[in-house]
């Protein structure tokens, strides 16, 4: 999970770029913390010294044991820094991570391994790793709600360590990671910065730990998936590393598909679906679609949004007058809005006016990230978000665990303030326009057809809707053949569909299938 800040302007890369950026190369040796955890921090630190070169990454190993599926596993927990440098061999930047590996393999390089990031830009990795598939999680409401403070942390029954080996990366000013010289964080603020920066993490992480022969993934969570999409052409491109799968949870890789701006009316198409998901949940639909299941309705607003609306929208001025009122009915059935509230909003209503109309006779705003959830307002004619009553609803449970479990279970000291949610200001490219890393994707399936790729999405997201990721899937412009290497699957609430319990197992399951698929392993 992140804070997207999707409403920004965002510019078009490349179409068929591979994104580059100054090689980085890391230190040939690791200075490991004075008190290792295990022998072999220790022995790691011997052989750096050997190695005769200094550095100053961090290392600490730990032992732990879960039990998955009713099978107890033992595994490795390693939370340290990886330095990146540049062709002059000077230190750039620092990046933290936490790698799990399991105990008791014949041969690590066999099995899967996955790297997993968030978004933001500007987040952490804390989302992916304490709610989906990390070996402990944070305990919410079995449908996601939250729970006062003090948080606390559970075995998470449903990681994916049986499956694959995960690796949970912090880009440069996100979590403990950090530039070497604090004026040059700004080096890694951009898309291609970013990609390279994280494209050369995962190198050094492949090659220090012996496994490029192992099946590899990527997984990515909103601004993530972007991340995940570009990193498929940075690593095959630069590295001439080819990964079995990625993995995008809330996808979003054509901006255009979810920023509200002037002349683009993309987003009022693609965002209604997503509105009569959140009126149907909150029983503000019509007797008639209320009564219907969720899939149902929303195959009903799928299809007015792509048929009826989409033309009106297209039309603008010269739509006739008994067509508009049509659709003024048919949009407000859909919404759970006024006939009036449409009429005023030129039939275009942004995501920050459905969140704060919908409920507005309760005084009450809806989430973003989460739109079953809903917030008290102070303001109350105001006609915009004062806040995402998502996101404030767990936001502080995932800071407090992560700050107490790095340190008391992982024993890795930093007086760093571990950075959940960034501000970042962020390069989005040379060019006017939107940010479409669609293009990439396409390039890298096509030139690489044995890559898998898995869709996750959430019927209550409103930072990513569902239906703006399958446009974006119909509209990649790759052989039809290829077409089967893509697999969506759709989830009952929100971004993190895996707060919610039952989505949890279910995404898990979907998963490992979807792993064991791509990595050639019977299902």
């Amino acid at each position: 999970m992140l804070t997207d800040h999707l409403f920004r302007c965002v510019a078009v890369l490349g179409a068929t770029f591979f994104l580059c950026a100054p090689i980085l190369r890391a230190a040939d040796a690791e200075k490991k913390e004075d008190k290792p955890a295990t022998d072999a921090a220790k022995d790691g630190k011997d052989s750096a010294k050997a190695k005769g070169k200094e550095g100053d990454e961090k290392l600490v190993e730990t032992k732990h044991k879960i039990t998955i599926n009713g099978q107890e596993l033992s595994y490795t927990a390693k939370a340290g820094t990886i330095i990146l440098r540049d062709a002059e061999d000077k230190p750039t930047a620092s990046i933290f991570y936490i790698a799990y590996t399991r105990d008791g393999v014949t041969n690590a390089a066999d099995r899967p391994l996955t790297f997993s990031f968030n978004g933001g830009p500007g987040s952490s990795s804390v989302w992916l790793h304490m709610g989906l598939l990390g070996p402990r999680r944070v305990v919410l409401e079995e449908d996601g709600g939250p729970l006062p403070p003090p948080y606390k942390l559970t075995d998470n029954e449903f990681s994916l360590l049986d499956e694959t080996d995960l690796v949970f990366i912090d880009p440069v000013s996100t979590g403990f990671s950090r530039a070497t010289k604090p004026d040059d964080a700004k080096k890694f603020h951009g898309v291609r910065e970013d990609v390279a920066s994280v494209a050369e993490f995962i190198r050094l992480y492949v090659t220090r730990n012996k496994r490029w022969p192992s099946p590899k993934f990527i997984i990515g969570e909103s601004y993530g998936t972007t991340r995940a999409a570009a990193l498929s052409g940075e690593l095959a491109g630069r590295h001439r590393m080819n990964v079995n799968g990625i993995m995008l949870v809330s996808t979003v890789l054509n901006f255009q598909t979810i920023r509200f701006a002037e002349g683009n009316d993309l987003p009022y198409i693609l965002y209604l679906p997503s509105y009569t998901a959140t009126a149907w949940y909150h029983k503000k639909l019509p007797a008639d679609l209320q009564k219907l299941k969720l899939p149902e309705v929303l195959a009903k607003a799928e299809a007015f949004a792509a048929g009826d609306y989409n033309s009106a929208l297209l039309h603008g001025a010269a739509l006739k007058p008994d067509e508009r009122k049509k659709v003024v009915r048919e949009l407000a059935r859909f919404t759970g809005l006024s006939e009036k509230y449409i009429e005023r909003s030129d039939l275009r209503i942004p995501l920050s006016r459905f969140a704060r109309e919908l409920l507005a006779d309760d005084s009450r705003v809806i989430g973003r990230f989460d739109s079953r959830y809903t917030g008290l307002i102070r303001d109350r004619v105001n006609d915009s978000m004062e806040y995402d009553p998502s996101g404030e609803a767990i936001f502080s449970a995932y800071a407090s665990t992560f700050n107490d479990y790095v340190r008391s279970e992982l024993n890795y000291e930093s007086d760093l303030s571990y950075e959940i949610l960034a501000g970042l200001g962020w390069n989005w490219g040379e060019n006017n326009g939107y940010l479409n890393v669609g293009e990439t994707l396409a390039n890298t399936i096509t030139r690489n057809p044995f890559l898998k790729v898995h869709v996750s999405e959430g019927y209550y997201d409103m930072a990513t809707p569902y239906f703006a990721s399958r446009h974006t899937f119909n509209h990649l412009g790759v052989d039809p053949e290829l077409s089967k290497n893509v697999t969506v699957d759709a989830y009952t609430a929100g971004h993190m569909m895996y707060l919610n319990l039952p989505d949890l197992k279910k995404q898990k399951a979907d998963l490992a299938k979807f792993i064991r698929g791509a990595a050639g392993k019977a299902p």
